[in-house]
């Protein structure tokens, strides 16, 4: 069984006791949240249903940590003017564990 939900934009593949990182959610670590933009459920992998746009179904989830994901250098130089710029950026993760597909 398996679902495929829109979570802040971006569309996952979700199974039940399965952990994903989704980008940050404003709650806290040990809450629930439930997501209800369920775009495709398939209970086996013969039979599917698609939503138009979103089906009537929720994923129930449970925050387990805030991450952040390794850090990327962003370096800009202009030649023969002396310009550099050294910047790094880490990206902020929620890590949800799936509990239940509705």
């Amino acid at each position: 069984m398996f679902a495929i939900v829109n979570i802040k934009g971006s569309q996952y593949k979700v199974e039940e006791n399965q952990k994903v990182y989704v980008p940050k959610l404003r709650d806290e670590k040990g809450s629930k949240v439930s997501f209800d933009k369920v775009i495709m459920f398939s209970p086996d992998d013969n039979t599917y249903e698609v939503g138009n746009p979103f089906l009537d179904r929720k994923i129930e989830a449970t925050v387990l940590d805030h991450v952040k994901d390794e850090k990327v250098i962003v370096f800009k130089k202009k030649r023969r003017k002396g310009f550099k710029v050294k910047k790094g950026h880490r990206q902020q993760y929620s890590q949800i564990s799936i509990d239940k597909i509705l």
